[in-house]
């Protein structure tokens, strides 16, 4: 039986595009480890889902993840079926435009294969504990390039 592993997550970004960060939470039992990082010049989406990437890049085993985060672009284009869209049609979306992030969906899906995940949105901003504490990882990141 595999570890089940939480895993919580936030994007932040000054400008869009602009300088950027993220921060995730992961929690085993009662083990917490927080990861963070920025990058001088990107977009809150993509501050997004390095989060989720980070995190789940982190486990070193196969894991059961719950993942919660406020982005519904996370979210959705992996639970809605967008993400396997993109990837059959070529990184296109439905209406012939280029998938964005396709470097870092790219990263994903390995990582959707090795774990068995599951996306939960959740509100932000809204007192969600360990939410604020990703969003504080994640300016506290993004601070670091203004």
């Amino acid at each position: 039986m595999k570890k089940h592993v939480d895993l919580f997550s936030d994007g932040s970004c000054s400008g869009n595009p602009g300088p950027g960060g993220w921060g995730a939470i992961l929690r085993y039992k009662s083990t917490e480890r927080e990861l963070s990082g920025g990058n001088p010049a990107t977009t809150n989406n993509r501050m997004e889902l390095t989060a989720v990437i980070a995190g789940l890049e982190a486990l070193k085993e196969p894991c059961a993840v719950t993942v919660q985060t406020d982005s519904k672009y996370v979210v959705d284009s992996v639970t809605k079926g967008w993400l396997a869209g993109w990837k059959k049609r070529g990184w296109k979306k439905s209406n012939g435009d280029p998938a964005l992030n396709k470097d870092l969906w790219e990263r994903l899906l390995p990582l959707l294969d090795k774990h068995d995940v599951q996306f939960v949105w959740i509100k932000g901003h809204a007192g969600h504990d360990e939410n604020e504490r990703c969003d504080s990882l994640a300016v506290s990141e993004t601070k670091k390039f203004l």
